[in-house]
């Protein structure tokens, strides 16, 4: 009998055999009536310091008819059967299409690829090694290139962030996606801590082992190949042009293009694609000291290698707007991230150890389409332009972003540098971060200092660091689909993922593209 035992509390310094005679001792057992005791889940609970605990839940096994305490910390395990996709019998014209290998991209691929269908998928941006040249390029000397770079290439903008596999969807394929980047090279810990990461350095080759599984299933990927034109006939999507001049013949395209394909978005709408304007949020990148970050959250207990490097989440509801943090990268880099030129766009990114000096996080305001000024369904990505352009101007218009100290900041000063130093991976300049925001964005920003340094003490200090902007939270469009996740006009054209308007995260893309691709498998056959 398969058993789940919840709320074991252990001290950080306790280990396994600790967990594992705890866990006994609750079920009312001898520990060798327990066996294959596993970690389900790891969190950390910091409420009462300095008395830090570990909270586990862990399941194992006992004698069936064995009797168990009646508790709402132990559960019968029920054995729960993955569903079993059944083909359809519609006829795919020539190979399932996939644009885009973000996680929704990669994901359906790989489902597809598991169930015979051998999928084509192509990539604007290289594969992962060129792709870290270019982006290491980029940073060191300014040169970007518009279709490899933070946004574009193998993996997608999840590649160069820190990999967080937290998200607020509540699906089964959540565990599927967890699963699978295990298998492919991520580390033990995903399974089962409560805020499980990566790291840009350990996704890479997780990406890299995915794409290989695909071609080894018989798929085939292809990389610096842009997707140009589509091809729509009586309603139905019938192939892709490529910038190679290829043409992929095909009656099912899943575009999985990632929040940042603009052009695509323009050719799309050009083709009688439907697109509807979404709200997304916009603002900076603020840094502080990890030390700092850790002694607020920990207290004595920082630094305790069960704690590893403390993240935070805040959250200030206005009166018409919100304010919040979002993407905190523990022990990281804030990254220049753009993907058009005379832009400047930020983002932050943390490799596994989290062990950088600075804690960075996207400080943002809500935004929707009342601030876009246009009615135009892609209004919202003209918006963004907007911003990225004037902190292109503000920091010099030499490619540097503009920076600022939270009090300059406040004070619609420029000053300088205090004793948080920059991790921006391209230049930098001090500048007032004021003037390429939009007043409401930097007025709600300031209101919410307060109350944010009240939840998190040191949050508002004076020499903390701003860097803009952050204007790619979100995809800016939503793609109308149906039940099916057809495009709503277009027969056979699937729209997946962030870029799509479905998705907010490494996981809930990847969850969005396994349900298009178990969709696809049960509306057609397998190809011959």
């Amino acid at each position: 009998m398969k058993l789940l035992v919840s709320n074991l509390i252990l001290g950080l310094d306790d280990g396994r055999k600790e967990l594992e005679i705890l866990t006994a001792k609750k079920l009312k057992l001898k520990l060798q009536s327990v066996k294959n005791i596993k970690i389900v889940k790891q969190s950390v609970d910091a409420r009462k310091k300095p008395g830090i605990r570990l909270v586990y839940s862990v399941s194992c096994e006992v004698l069936e008819g064995i009797s168990i305490p009646n508790s709402p910390d132990v559960k019968i395990l029920e054995q729960v059967q993955e569903e079993v996709l059944i083909p359809g019998n519609r006829q795919i014209n020539g190979r399932p299409l996939i644009i885009g290998t973000g996680p929704s991209g990669i994901f359906c691929g790989l489902i597809l690829a598991q169930n015979g269908y051998k999928p084509i998928v192509i990539e604007r941006g290289g594969n992962v090694e060129e792709r870290t040249k270019k982006v290491e390029h980029y940073w060191k000397c300014g040169e970007l290139d518009t279709d490899t770079n933070v946004q574009f290439g193998e993996g997608g903008a999840g590649t160069f962030s820190d990999g967080k596999l937290t998200t607020r969807i509540n699906d089964s394929r959540c565990d599927k996606v967890l699963q699978e980047y295990h298998r492919f090279g991520a580390p033990d810990e995903i399974l089962y801590k409560a805020k499980p990461h990566i790291g840009t350095d350990i996704l890479k080759n997780v990406v890299v082992n995915m794409r290989k599984e695909i071609e080894r299933l018989g798929g085939t990927i292809l990389f610096n190949t842009k997707a140009i034109d589509i091809n729509i006939r009586d309603g139905k999507v019938c192939g892709v042009l490529t910038n190679t001049h290829s043409n992929i013949d095909t009656n099912v395209v899943v575009m999985a293009i990632g929040h940042s394909a603009r052009d695509t978005f323009n050719m799309l709408y050009t083709r009688g694609v439907p697109f509807e304007q979404k709200p997304f949020s916009i603002g900076v990148r603020i840094e502080h000291p990890q030390s700092l970050i850790n002694t607020v959250q920990y207290g004595a207990a920082s630094g305790h290698p069960s704690l590893g490097a403390a993240d935070y989440q805040l959250f200030h509801k206005q009166k018409e707007r919100t304010t919040y943090s979002f993407c905190m990268c523990p022990g990281g880099l804030v990254v220049a991230s753009a993907s058009e030129l005379n832009s400047i766009v930020t983002n932050g990114m943390s490799e596994y150890k989290r062990d950088r000096e600075n804690a960075n996080s996207a400080l943002v305001v809500s935004v929707g389409p009342s601030d876009f000024e246009s009615s135009h369904p892609l209004a919202g990505v003209e918006f963004q332009r907007k911003w990225e352009a004037l902190a292109y101007k503000i920091g010099g218009s030499n490619g540097s972003a503009p920076i600022q100290r939270l009090e300059d900041f406040i004070y619609n000063r420029v000053g300088k540098i205090g004793s948080v130093k920059p991790s921006y991976t391209g230049k930098s300049q001090c500048a007032d971060i004021n003037n390429c925001l939009p007043n409401y964005v930097t007025s709600s920003m300031k209101e919410s200092i307060g109350y944010f340094d009240k939840k998190l003490k040191g949050f508002g200090m004076g020499d903390a660091l701003l860097t803009g902007v952050e204007t790619r939270t979100s995809s800016p469009v939503r793609i109308p689909r149906n039940e099916f996740f057809e495009c709503v006009s277009v027969e056979g054209l699937y729209p997946a993922g962030e870029g799509a308007g479905y998705a907010g995260g490494i996981v809930s893309a990847a969850v969005d593209g396994i349900k298009i691709a178990q969709q696809i498998i049960k509306t057609f056959a397998v190809p011959a």
